[in-house]
């Protein structure tokens, strides 16, 4: 008997785990904004708005670790650091910049079929 599915249950399991990365709300920013350039850790900040400073620390980590950023100290008084993309990192910029401009180009249109459904399906 054949699988219903021609899908390999270690492939979904890998696509689901960078899906995971990459579809994080401040991944998406931090990736946004490092196509733009280097950045030091409060420029980020700044930029983004509304994110803690852990929060930055553990995407920025999480990029790291998965290739798509570079963390450089350079040895100035106070040390600097600057986070920039890698190659990898570049390339997942033209998905993830996509991503953002469909999302705010639909947002109206998405709030509008959750209304509808919320309006046929009252919770009860």
């Amino acid at each position: 008997m054949k699988p219903r599915h021609q899908h390999r249950s270690e492939d979904c399991r890998a696509v689901s785990d960078i899906l995971q990365r990459v579809g994080d709300k401040w991944t998406v920013l931090v990736v946004s904004q490092l196509g733009k350039g280097p950045m030091r850790f409060n420029e980020l900040r700044h930029i983004i708005g509304g994110i803690s400073q852990k929060m930055l620390t553990t995407t920025l980590r999480g990029l790291e670790r998965d290739g798509f950023v570079t963390r450089t100290v350079l040895p100035t008084t106070p040390p600097r650091v600057d986070y920039e993309l890698t190659g990898l990192g570049r390339e997942l910029l033209l998905p993830v910049t996509a991503l953002g401009e469909w999302a705010r180009k639909n947002t109206a249109r998405v709030t509008e079929a959750r209304m509808k459904f919320d309006l046929a399906n009252p919770k009860s």
